[in-house]
């Protein structure tokens, strides 16, 4: 069985959503400003903001708080008739990003027992890069007493002859449209349909056979057991999250059949890895507070580094200079996964902290203290992750990006996780 499926969704009905469609919680997490002027819009409307925790506020005294309000508005919203329920539905939709381009998917259930974060999984479903287990239990606590959940997750799937999410798209008109508005903030816009039995079938039955182990072998050139079929795009610690929930719940009623119980689920968007809209964009690495001829002379050590080419590289930006050097010592398959694992090592003994940045010319800013030194590194081809992830398993973590802040996945749909 494949590990995608329809799913019980939940839509507001008669809400304005404009101010119910809010950004995935993980995102502008430095930028209080934005959450602020979220809150400004949504004002006292029916808003998904109401029920999510927006990381920028993960550390304020008041989370506590936070999250009781967060389960009494789930609760509220489901008594107060704020939802309406489209049962054992597939729902396509088409985003149109801030670049102007169309990204395609699909929105149902992941079967959380067929997916497993820790690396060297051999699940359906895998985490793409390392997952911080510390990031869990905050998270668990909004999990734990929430009636339903809203997912910003993301799963990509490997079907280059675009042959699961693309042909809904073909036949779209046929179906019942559920909504289609602008998004706050520079969001872009969304569109959704509600996929006909028929379409919602095909796209199973192609999955289905993606996931067969003989036709996965033969196109990876590979022996595995088991296929690898469902990758982690965005949300990565969201579903690390609803699986260690689920955990939890399995171990709290031993001898109890779980086996239909809601929270065995997560309700996620599967996205063509081959969708011309999904770019995949370096993160690049800062280091602040420390020595940097000392760190720079025991990165040149551990990694060998060199201007001579090699396979591995990437570009040191510091004293208002860049230089490209080369690994001759590589540590990963990837330049990042290299660089991440000295830079895990050497820096606990060096002191100093790492940041993690999306764009060259903020490394360019920070570079410029005397105590800092960048990283640019170069962009991973989307080609390379499915192989990656089946030889190496997860990658080091903020090894990628899929485009900017604003195109991240927005919160519409719910579904309900208690009995």
């Amino acid at each position: 069985m494949t590990a995608f499926s329809k799913a019980d969704i939940l839509l507001p009905k008669n809400a304005d959503m404009e101010k119910w469609a809010v950004v995935a919680c993980d995102q502008y997490t430095s930028e209080p400003e934005y959450w602020a002027e979220t809150e400004k819009i949504a004002g006292e409307a029916p808003s998904a903001l109401r029920l999510i925790l927006p990381e920028v506020y993960l550390e304020d005294e008041d989370v506590a708080g936070r999250i009781e309000a967060i389960h009494g508005n789930m609760s509220k919203y489901l008594e107060e008739g704020v939802f309406t329920e489209k049962k054992d539905a597939l729902v396509y939709i088409e985003r149109v990003q801030s670049d102007g381009l169309v990204r395609a998917g699909l929105i149902g259930k992941i079967d959380l027992e067929k997916y497993d974060y820790r690396k060297g999984s051999r699940s359906q479903v895998r985490a793409t890069e390392a997952t911080v287990v510390e990031r869990i239990p905050p998270r668990i606590k909004i999990r734990n007493g929430a009636p339903v959940e809203l997912p910003h997750i993301m799963i990509l799937i490997d079907d280059a002859d675009k042959t699961v999410v693309e042909p809904a798209g073909e036949v779209k008109d046929s179906f019942e449209k559920l909504y289609d508005f602008k998004l706050m903030q520079g969001g872009g816009s969304i569109k959704g349909w509600l996929c006909s039995d028929a379409a919602a079938e095909k796209a199973l039955a192609v999955l289905e056979a993606l996931g067969d182990i003989d036709t996965f072998n033969k196109k990876y050139g590979l022996n595995e057991e088991s296929p690898l079929v469902y990758a982690m795009g965005d949300g990565n610690h969201s579903l690390a999250t609803a699986k260690e929930f689920y955990e939890q719940l399995k171990a709290a009623n031993p001898g109890k059949d779980l086996s239909d119980h809601p929270a065995r689920y997560a309700l996620v968007e599967i996205v063509n890895l081959h969708s011309e809209a999904l770019r995949f964009e370096a993160i690049h690495r800062i280091v602040t507070g420390v020595d940097v001829k000392a760190l720079m002379a025991h990165l040149t050590d551990v990694l060998e580094l060199s201007e001579k080419p090699a396979e591995q590289r990437f570009t040191v930006v510091g004293d208002g200079e860049r230089k490209t050097l080369y690994v001759h010592k590589p540590l990963s398959k990837l330049s990042v996964g290299s660089l991440q694992t000295a830079l895990d090592k050497l820096l606990p003994g060096l002191g100093g902290k790492i940041d993690y940045i999306h764009g060259e010319d903020v490394i360019e800013r920070l570079a410029a203290a005397d105590d800092a030194v960048g990283f640019l590194l170069p962009d991973m081809g989307k080609e390379e992750l499915f192989p990656t992830v089946i030889v190496d398993g997860a990658l080091p973590r903020k090894t990628f990006s899929m485009g900017h802040a604003a195109d991240k996945r927005y919160y519409i749909e719910a579904r309900k996780i208690t009995e």
